[in-house]
């Protein structure tokens, strides 16, 4: 079993300049702000995961992978996956319908955004009982909000892929890494591949779909099982630093999501030491993904 990280170092001037450029206009600080955490996802995934042979580490360019990641880590460009026209790419939605494409990808692999964490010990059939994915669906009617939105459209193009009739609520997975099948996305892609191409874009629109599309068509094709993985949500917007030092000091859950938002310089520098620190007690050792 292989792991998948997208990763983006908003610090990057070489990145940043490409946005700029693209886009017109300097990058949103809460998407691509670097906490600095991704060591603990990878020292996590080592201690707690045992049983992923590989990491493919998924960036933009050649400049946004740390000076510390070890030759143990696949890197994987943008270039390598997607197609030249919508590159740069900013969006998560449009890199994650291509993760499938990574060069000696596993067939079975867990996706990680970068803000998601293996905290305790977990098993190979958590993800993965007999052969099947093991996710939670919570069934959601109405899309207000622009990722539900996307969630809605990959509901509503998995269904499609397998010849299902629309229905009027849709399915929305849990937000933590995602157990998938790398044939089973290379088949779902094919199946609707005009619509996922006019659909993918450079950054986030209310007609993007995202990888529930692969999850979803996994659900309801019978390849993946309706069981929710043990895993912690904390949004900064309402978790304090306390709060998340204290889940980290004896986490009650195998993963955590720790999601950023939109908050001050000052806020940011306050916040950001206290949390690597919690990290750093949970996993002092380096990984043999670190140099």
């Amino acid at each position: 079993m292989d792991a998948v990280i997208t990763y983006v170092d908003g610090l990057d001037p070489l990145w940043a300049a490409d946005y700029a450029a693209a886009i017109g206009h300097a990058p949103l600080a809460k998407r691509f702000r670097d906490w600095g955490t991704l060591p603990y996802l990878l020292r996590g995934i080592e201690r707690f995961m045992p049983f992923v042979e590989k990491v493919h580490l998924v960036v933009a360019r050649e400049s946004q992978v740390p000076q510390w990641v070890s030759d143990k880590v696949h890197v994987v460009l943008h270039a390598d996956i997607m197609p030249a026209e919508v590159l740069p790419c900013f969006n998560s939605c449009t890199i994650e319908m291509f993760l499938h494409r990574i060069p000696g990808l596993s067939e079975q692999f867990l996706y990680f955004n970068d803000d998601m964490f293996p905290v305790a010990p977990c098993r190979a059939e958590d993800f993965f009982p007999d052969g099947k994915c093991a996710m939670g669906f919570a069934r959601c009617l109405g899309a207000r909000t622009l990722y539900r939105k996307q969630t809605q459209n990959s509901d509503r193009l998995a269904r499609k892929a397998l010849g299902l009739k629309p229905a009027l609520t849709y399915r929305r997975p849990q937000h933590c890494s995602s157990p998938m099948l790398r044939s089973e996305s290379e088949a779902a892609f094919k199946a609707v591949e005009p619509d996922i191409l006019r659909v993918v874009s450079r950054t986030r629109t209310a007609e993007n779909t995202n990888q529930y599309f692969f999850l979803d068509y996994l659900f309801y094709s019978g390849r993946a099982i309706h069981r929710r993985l043990s895993n912690k949500h904390l949004s900064l917007a309402v978790s304090s630093a306390a709060k998340i030092e204290k889940f980290l000091s004896a986490p009650s859950r195998n993963q955590v999501c720790i999601n950023d938002v939109e908050m001050s310089d000052e806020q940011f520098r306050a916040l950001r030491p206290r949390i690597l620190a919690a990290f750093e007690r949970l996993l002092p050792q380096k990984s043999r993904f670190e140099k």
